[in-house]
């Protein structure tokens, strides 16, 4: 089991996926045990339950959804920062996530 479990959610679960990709490629590079996945935020409830992660991204088009998630779960939600997003910098998101991580803990 990985030592880490991100999830990210975005309108579709589709353009989260290339940062996926470039979180994997950057937590294997830093020696990071980590599950990394992304979901539809029609799917984010039934993937909370069945994945247990430490901590939920949103993309930026369903940061609306900030504050419903905030009051119903108890790990760190954070909204991707959008420029971060936009360049898919799989490196300074996965960092993003250690801190509030490790700031949680």
């Amino acid at each position: 089991m990985a030592e880490r479990t991100i999830m990210l959610v975005c309108a579709a679960g589709m353009s989260t996926s290339l940062l996926v990709s470039k979180m994997q490629k950057a937590a294997e590079a830093e020696g990071i045990d980590a599950d990394i996945f992304a979901t539809a935020a029609s799917d984010a409830d039934a993937k909370l339950a069945e994945k247990n992660p430490d901590i939920l991204m949103l993309g930026p088009q369903v940061r609306y959804m900030l504050s419903d998630f905030q009051k119903r779960v108890d790990i760190p939600v954070e909204v991707i920062n959008m420029q971060d997003y936009g360049m898919m910098n799989g490196e300074k998101v996965l960092k993003e996530a250690e801190a509030s991580i490790a700031k949680a803990n």
